[in-house]
């Protein structure tokens, strides 16, 4: 019988992690990468690693404060990254979805989106007007000029992480915004135009209880999102939370009642957003049922042929993942960043770090990215892609069922909360014994 233990081990939102990946030597050309790789509907993924505070929680590869020179040279170094990547690519790329991440792409002005946008278009050939394209925001940079700008150029989804709609909930996880500035945010996005709206929340956050939860998702309900996002809390070595000790760290250990508590919550809001008219497409995934459908594939950042560009993206083929150097804390992070904008032109050619999939992991890989989404796994597209079926190569799938996380090929709306347990009880030995080897810094 399974035993996950904790439900909340670890949010895989893409496999293998990026702890699990090392220094590629000698580095790999891209061009050689790429070489008979399907191009014809790639993922442009797009890193702006600048915000204008780190959150508490916060262990992504980002910035804060960097002045207006900064971003420039970041701007110029990305052109010339850009540039590389498109003469590595195969004849024939294309784009078929973006989006632009970070980090908070809105630190930039608008005159610096205009510039972003710009030399993606030039670079890449690409007219992002014409694919969907995803980008973040925050409360105190959604204004009116950016969003501008955002539009005008093909935005089709916005995302703005709130959080919690409580500012005391807020500035305990380490968010220190005001409601006035979180509403004048939401509105101004549904003012801009017709792009969809995403809105994050956490749960889990000390002092939270079932009533404040409800008043924040409720509240997220007034502007009608297309979608929304539940993230529980985890708290990370090197975030701000983890140095304050607010509450337990990720590497401490389970706290039963801690996990008990952020359960509570999920099921809360599964049903209140159910009952509002949403659709539960993965664990933290939720979209209003009556909002027009994404045109473009079927495709997720997570999937084979993703392109990144910037400091701190991660590119996927078929074979491997590669990205630059991953780091959280403020002095590492500066480190690898300047050292990006210091490297010659000729120096984006090759790959830096990543991980190697072989055929076990590529099946693994599909499984997971799969399995992890409400619509489960495709048996017939598994076999089309790999020649063989999906449960003689996992046979753990029976102790899934058997356990009554899974439903024939889809999780059970048990195994859809406890996603961040099976998870991490699918990884591979090999890619768990790379992230054991990680050093966080």
């Amino acid at each position: 019988m399974v035993d996950l233990g904790s439900p909340y081990k670890g949010y895989l939102y893409a496999y293998p992690h990026k702890t699990a990946y090392r220094p590629l030597r000698p580095r790999p050309r891209l061009a050689d990468v790429w070489a008979g790789e399907p191009v014809e509907a790639l993922f442009l993924y797009v890193h702006v690693p600048f915000c204008e505070m780190r959150c508490g929680f916060c262990n992504l590869f980002t910035r804060t404060g960097v002045d207006q020179d900064q971003v420039g040279a970041y701007l110029t170094q990305m052109r010339r990254q850009a540039g590389r990547v498109a003469a590595a690519l195969p004849a024939g790329a294309r784009y078929a979805r973006a989006a632009i991440g970070g980090g908070t792409p809105t630190y930039l002005t608008a005159g610096e989106l205009t510039a972003l946008f710009d030399l993606l278009e030039e670079t890449t050939g690409t007219d992002l007007r014409a694919v969907p394209l995803s980008v973040e925001t925050s409360p105190a940079t959604a204004t009116a000029d950016r969003l501008a700008v955002l539009l005008e150029r093909g935005t089709t989804r916005i995302s703005i992480g709130v959080q919690s709609f409580l500012d005391t909930e807020a500035r305990t996880a380490g968010r220190p915004q005001r409601r006035a500035e979180v509403d004048r945010a939401l509105d101004t996005i549904r003012a801009a135009g017709p792009a969809d709206l995403n809105v994050d929340l956490i749960y889990g956050i000390p002092g939270q209880t079932p009533d404040t939860w409800a008043y924040s998702l409720r509240t997220a309900l007034d502007w009608r999102p297309e979608e929304l996002y539940l993230y529980p809390l985890y708290v990370r070595p090197l975030t701000g939370l983890g140095r304050r000790g607010v509450a337990r760290r990720a590497d401490d250990g389970p706290d039963p009642a801690w996990d008990a508590h952020r359960l509570t919550l999920y099921r809360h809001a599964v049903a209140l957003l159910t009952d509002a008219g949403y659709e539960q497409l993965s664990m933290r995934a939720f979209r209003r049922r009556d909002a027009p459908p994404v045109d473009g594939p079927g495709y997720c950042c997570q999937d084979d042929g993703m392109v990144g560009l910037g400091c701190g993206a991660r590119s996927y083929t078929s074979g491997l993942h590669y990205s630059f150097d991953y780091a959280v804390s403020v002095r590492q992070v500066r480190g690898i960043l300047d050292d990006y904008l210091g490297r010659p032109a000729e120096d984006f050619d090759g790959a830096e770090a990543g991980f190697v999939l072989d055929a076990a992991e590529q099946r693994r890989r599909w499984l997971l990215q799969s399995l992890l989404r409400a619509e489960g796994i495709m048996p017939g597209a598994y076999r089309h892609r790999f020649g063989t079926g999906v449960d003689d190569d996992f046979p753990a799938l029976d102790e899934l069922r058997e356990a009554g996380y899974l439903d024939g090929h889809r999780l059970t709306a048990e195994g859809l909360a406890h996603a961040d347990a099976i998870g991490p009880w699918l990884v591979s030995a090999g890619v768990r014994a790379a992230m054991a080897g990680h050093v966080a810094r």
